[in-house]
C-alpha cells in the first residue's frame, strides 16, 4: 500500500472551477479573486481579506504597512518554517527568536522576556493547526508595563499604540478559540494556500485585517493597490474598454493572486466544513490507535474552547534519538509510507547560524525536533490506510529499538 504525505484535494468541483476561469478569457487577478476574498471575509467574520501569491509576501506587506525598518525587532518562535523569519528580514527588521512550549507553540513567558523598546510586532505560529495562547499574548501586549516600552515611530504605529499581533496562521484556517476564528483574535492574520495546506490555490495566501482602531475596509484598498506595484487600478479594471489610464502612487510589491489560482481555493473553501471534518476523523483515529503506546506523545487533543484545524499530526516519540527517528522515517519510506518532520528549528539552518543564532538557546525546540515525525493527514485517507500507517509505525519503532538494544 503506497501512501503519499500530503496530496492536494482535487475533485470535479475544483477542476470545473479552474476550467471556468480558463474559459472566461481572464486568468490573472479578477472576479475569482474577488469572490474568494469575500468568501473568506464571510467565513472568518472579518471586514477585509486580501489574496496574495504566498504567506511570505503577505506577512512582508503587513510588516511594511506597519513601517518596520532596520533596527526594529519582531518576535518569532524558533520552531517554525523559515518563512516566518524571512518575512521579517524581507521587511528590513530583525527576527528575535524565542523557544516553544509543550504544545509546540510560542512560549508566552519567554516572549514577554524578549520584548524590548525595539519590538514592533510578534508573530505567533499556529503550528500544525493548534492555536497559540492569544488571550495571554494580547493581555501582555496590552498591559501598561509593555505598552510603556512601545516606541511608535510613524502614524500607523502611533494609532495602534502597542506591539502588533500578526498570526502566522499558515496551518490554521478553521481553528478556533472560544468559538472565534483566529482572525478575530489578532490584529492581522496571514493564511497560506500553498500546495500542502488544508486549502490550496497551488501557491497563495491571504491577509486578514482585524485592526480595531483602523478602518479595515479602507485599508483593504491600500493593500490591494500595494499587491500590484502600487498601481491605482487593478489589471482587470484597467483592461476594460476605455479604462486604460492609471497611476503608480507608492512603491508596492508584485504579489497579486491570479484568478486561475483563486479558482482552486474557492472550490475547496465552499466545502471546507466537510474537508475539516474528514481531517478530524483521521486525526482522532491516529490518537485512538497510538494512545495505547507509552512512547507515543500525541499532539494536543481538543479541549472544550480550543479547536484545531487538523493540518498536521506531529507525533513525538520518547524514548528515541535523532538518528533513530531518521531511521524510522527511512524504514517507513521502504514500506512506501511518506512521512515528514515539522520542523528543523531555524537556528539549525545555515542562514541563521551564520547570523549568530544558536540552537543551544532553544532547548525545547531542539528536543522536540529530535523526536518528531509527522504522519500523513488529509481527507482522502481511509480508516484502513490510517490503521496500516499506525501498524507500520509501531512495527518499525520496535524493530529499530530492539536492534539498538541488542547492539548495546
Amino acid at each position: 500500500m503506497k501512501i503519499t504525505f500530503s496530496p492536494p484535494y482535487i475533485d470535479d468541483d475544483v477542476i470545473s472551477s479552474v476550467e471556468e476561469s480558463l474559459r472566461s478569457g481572464w486568468i490573472t487577478t479578477g472576479p475569482k479573486v474577488k469572490e474568494l476574498e469575500e468568501e473568506l471575509e464571510r467565513r472568518l467574520g472579518v471586514d477585509a481579506c486580501i489574496c496574495v501569491n504566498s504567506w511570505t509576501s503577505g506577512a512582508t506587506l503587513a510588516l511594511r504597512w506597519l513601517g518596520v525598518k532596520e533596527g526594529d525587532e519582531v518576535i518569532v518562535p524558533a520552531y517554525t518554517y523559515c518563512a516566518t523569519a524571512m518575512a521579517v528580514i524581507d521587511a528590513g527588521a530583525k527576527p528575535v527568536m524565542v523557544d516553544i512550549n509543550d504544545e509546540m507553540t510560542l512560549d508566552v513567558e519567554k516572549m514577554k522576556q524578549a520584548i524590548t523598546s525595539k519590538t514592533k510586532a510578534i508573530i505567533p505560529v499556529d503550528l500544525g493547526g493548534q492555536p497559540c495562547a492569544y488571550d495571554k499574548i494580547r493581555e501582555i501586549v496590552e498591559s501598561e508595563e509593555i505598552k510603556s516600552l512601545f516606541n511608535p515611530e510613524n502614524e500607523n504605529q502611533e494609532k495602534l499604540g502597542r506591539i502588533l499581533i500578526l498570526s502566522d496562521s499558515a496551518h490554521s484556517i478553521g481553528a478556533k478559540i472560544g468559538g472565534k476564528n483566529i482572525a478575530n483574535l489578532v490584529d492581522i492574520c496571514v493564511l497560506s494556500f500553498h500546495a500542502v495546506k488544508n486549502i490550496t490555490s497551488a501557491e497563495g495566501g491571504a491577509i486578514c485585517l482585524n485592526l480595531e482602531t483602523f478602518d479595515n475596509k479602507a485599508l483593504k484598498v491600500w493593500y490591494k493597490m500595494m499587491t500590484l506595484n502600487g498601481q491605482t487600478k487593478d489589471a482587470f479594471a484597467k483592461n476594460q474598454a476605455g479604462a486604460w489610464r492609471y497611476d503608480i502612487v507608492a512603491q508596492g510589491m508584485k504579489i497579486n493572486m491570479p484568478d486561475v489560482n483563486a479558482a482552486i481555493a474557492l472550490a475547496q473553501l465552499k466545502k471546507y466544513d466537510y474537508l475539516l471534518s474528514e481531517r478530524k476523523r483521521v486525526y482522532e483515529l491516529y490518537r485512538k490507535l497510538l494512545g495505547e503506546y507509552h512512547w507515543a506523545i500525541l499532539p494536543q487533543q481538543n479541549i472544550p474552547y480550543i479547536q484545531s484545524s487538523y493540518h498536521l499530526f506531529p507525533l513525538r516519540i520518547n524514548p528515541i534519538t535523532e538518528s533513530q527517528r531518521d531511521e524510522l522515517i527511512a524504514e517507513l519510506a521502504k514500506r512506501e509510507i511518506a512521512t515528514n518532520v515539522h520542523y528543523i528549528p531555524m537556528p539549525c539552518l545555515t542562514l541563521f547560524k551564520q547570523a549568530g543564532y544558536k540552537i543551544e538557546d532553544y532547548p525545547k525546540s531542539w528536543d522536540t525536533y529530535k523526536r518528531e515525525i509527522t504522519l500523513p493527514l488529509y481527507p482522502q485517507l481511509s480508516n484502513l490506510q490510517v490503521e496500516y500507517i499506525v501498524r507500520n509505525v509501531v512495527d518499525a519503532y520496535y524493530k529499530i529499538m530492539d536492534k539498538d538494544i541488542k547492539v548495546i
